[in-house]
């Protein structure tokens, strides 16, 4: 597995994994699938395990952390802080105060079995409270030896701008993919200024990027993407343009679309690491795979001129997820 370095001192493999559909989501749960998933991964070389405190809530973070306790991989931890679930119901609210980050990271810290958390994220970010306050906070986490890096989560450049004037962000974690492109125009510039890594969520757009989605009707009872309105049927009908270009070109490459998606992505710069997430060994291996096949030029051309002006349907979260994007 190629290394990618996020930071100075954080060189992670060019894939990571993504565990929070091992928890919630995206269907039922089977730890005992996940840890197979989990301990195939290290034996593919991939060694950056993202999660947070909201998903499950705190099942993810006790489910990697058992596999740690089991495997004791040297793989690098990235968790996340700031979303509050209420018990019982996806409700939630935003708390990004230096006594909840402390309280958060020695939780994680509890969970996950270990004596530092290598990526520490504000996973959403109080409109209200100074980005200055929240990273000064973290610099503390840092000084103490509990965390080895500060992340930010779908943030303006603005705002990534002014949390850069008090510590380091070595990481800031958004959505991209082939159908969700927005961080081109001023997030992956100023990263790349700043000096700040990319970590792109949703690499495979939830899974519709791979072909495997075709309807609403698809999706499992309990699944979040019948919630969201790129996943209607009739925003579906929309982007199938983009599925049917990536199809094309993974029949032509012999290879699968969500080989296609991820080299396209990885292609886009050796800053950015994508984390697909699967709860399937199958899926993990056909991922994995991606790394080691990068697009031809042409072919890279010819993906890019096949989608340029294509238009994406459907807001990637609902009118309420969507207030905790771009602050």
């Amino acid at each position: 597995m190629q290394k990618r370095r996020l930071a100075e001192s954080l060189e992670v493999s060019a894939l990571g994994l993504g565990c929070m559909g091992m928890s919630e989501f995206y269907g039922a749960r089977d730890d005992a699938e996940s840890l197979r998933v989990l301990h195939r991964a290290v034996d593919l070389g991939i060694d950056f395990f993202d999660t947070a405190d909201m998903y499950g809530p705190h099942h993810n973070e006790e489910l990697l952390g058992r596999f740690l306790r089991e495997r004791r991989p040297q793989a690098a931890v990235a968790t996340k802080f700031g979303i509050v679930r209420k018990p019982g119901a996806y409700a939630r609210t935003i708390d990004n105060s230096p006594d909840y980050a402390r309280r958060c990271c020695e939780a994680s810290l509890r969970r996950l079995g270990v004596e530092r958390i290598d990526l520490f994220y504000v996973h959403r970010i109080d409109r209200n409270r100074p980005i200055e306050e929240v990273m000064a906070a973290l610099a503390d986490l840092v000084c103490e030896g509990k965390i080895g890096h500060v992340g930010l989560c779908e943030v303006t450049a603005a705002t990534l701008r002014r949390a850069c004037t008090v510590h380091p962000v070595a990481a800031l974690q958004t959505e991209y993919s082939l159908w969700t492109r927005e961080v081109e125009a001023g997030i992956l510039p100023a990263c790349r200024e700043l000096g700040v890594g990319f970590v792109a969520y949703s690499p495979l757009g939830r899974g519709f990027l791979t072909g495997a989605i075709d309807s609403r009707a698809a999706l499992a009872d309990g699944d979040f993407r019948a919630q969201l309105p790129r996943f209607s049927d009739d925003s579906m009908a929309v982007n199938r343009s983009i599925v049917e270009a990536v199809k094309a070109l993974a029949q032509r490459m012999n290879r699968t679309p969500a080989q296609i998606a991820l080299a396209w992505l990885l292609a886009k710069g050796h800053d950015i690491v994508p984390i697909p997430g699967t709860k399937r060994v199958r899926y993990l291996e056909e991922n994995a795979a991606a790394v080691a096949t990068p697009l031809p030029a042409e072919e890279l051309e010819a993906l890019n001129a096949a989608v340029r002006g294509m238009v994406v349907a459907g807001a990637r979260y609902t009118q309420e997820g969507m207030k905790g994007v771009n602050a």
